[in-house]
């Protein structure tokens, strides 16, 4: 069976999962989210692209997950889940009626159930057709925070994950910027970057990399379309390192060929910038300040109208489409209290898009008790590749 954690520590995620169910006084909760499966019971798939639901409930019962069934031995071999109930493809099929079954037979009707709403394995459509299977059948309550509250605190298991991760995002920025340089193709930068992550044992990331230069560098999401850099360029990069799905995200920008007092100028203030974000994610303190002292920094020197309006956000182990574990989001005014062994990824990032150039600084953190502790051992540096 391919756990990557003790069945000890799924069982304590299990019990602190079911606390929390019984102090909001739900009976159980319907998970959609792929990263609640991972989390609690070791389920990985990419099959919640269709409808699939875990149902945990307050008491001791087994835990059950309704699945199609390409993903029955998926299920099996990659979780603590024991009990798994398959759904057939067919014209008419309905699952969300097999699932009212299921909670039937665990005594579910009538009762307070919450249901993950924030979840990419919960399309609007198959939302209409739970609330139609279970209309007056039992009450449906949002909890789409209760496990990923849960999950926010890592334990020194899923630290040792992050960790990893980090190295292997370190050898993938190091092999993309030994292949950068004039006339060389994006392409081939991302390809030495990926392979880097892979032949060091690690998982493609849930998206990116984000790699662009000239005007692309000014993007902060992906493009398809790559392009060869001029013998003077710039040229961004945006990426996780992943590894049994947990992430750790560096970004650069970087000059190509020759750089420029007013890029060099951009990235001495941006370096000021994430050193000050760094600074500020102490333990007990609101992770609004972390933004705070980014604006602070860039308002200061004059750059306020390039920055962006928050400087990062949550990771851990995530699934497509995105890395970001969110939320939480890094925005001024965000009173979540950090805590140890929170991971954050800070970002700093201009775009001056009249003069088309971008700057960009950006590494993971883990919150510990006297600071946060930067996971990267590649120290941020103007860099220009020739």
């Amino acid at each position: 069976m391919a756990l990557h954690f003790e069945r000890e520590e799924f069982e304590t995620r299990i019990a602190a999962a079911r606390a929390e169910l019984n102090a909001r006084g739900l009976s159980a909760i319907l998970l959609f989210a792929q990263e609640s499966h991972y989390y609690l019971t070791g389920y990985d798939t990419s099959g919640y692209v269709f409808f699939q639901c875990t149902v945990l409930t307050a008491d001791d019962q087994p835990i059950t997950l309704l699945t199609r069934r390409p993903d029955l031995e998926q299920a099996r071999r990659t979780s603590v889940i024991e009990d798994v109930r398959v759904w057939y493809d067919a014209e008419g099929a309905s699952p969300t009626d097999d699932l009212r079954d299921i909670l039937d037979g665990k005594g579910l009707k009538g009762e307070r159930i919450g249901v993950e709403l924030d979840s990419y394995g919960l399309r609007a459509h198959q939302y209409d057709a739970l609330k139609a299977s279970l209309e007056g059948w039992c009450r449906l309550e949002d909890a789409s925070d209760l496990v990923r509250a849960l999950r926010l605190g890592k334990s020194a298991a899923e630290i040792a994950y992050v960790r990893k991760a980090a190295e292997l995002a370190d050898a993938s920025l190091v092999a993309m910027l030994g292949t950068a340089g004039p006339g060389a193709f994006e392409g081939d930068i991302a390809a030495a970057g990926q392979a880097a992550i892979l032949s060091g044992g690690g998982d493609p990331a849930p998206s990116g990399p984000v790699l662009g230069s000239g005007e692309r560098a000014l993007l902060i999401r992906s493009a398809t379309g790559y392009r060869t850099l001029d013998q003077e360029d710039q040229l961004t990069l945006e990426f996780a390192g992943s590894y049994r799905h947990y992430c750790a995200c560096l970004m650069r920008t970087v000059a190509i060929g020759a750089g420029s007092e007013a890029h060099r100028a951009m990235f001495d203030v941006t370096a000021d910038a994430l050193s000050a974000m760094t600074e500020a994610a102490r333990a007990g303190r609101p992770l609004g300040e972390i933004d705070d002292a980014h604006r602070r920094v860039y308002d200061a020197a004059g750059y306020g109208a390039s920055r962006m309006a928050a400087c990062g956000y949550s990771l851990g182990a995530s699934f497509r489409p995105t890395w970001m574990d969110v939320p939480p989001m890094l925005y001024s005014g965000n009173p979540l209290v950090a805590q140890p062994g929170m991971v954050l990824f800070l970002h700093a990032i201009l775009i001056d898009a009249e003069a088309d150039l971008a700057m960009s600084l950006g590494h993971t953190i883990v919150i510990g008790k006297s600071g946060a502790e930067i996971l990267s051992g590649l120290s941020p540096e103007y860099t220009v590749c020739t």
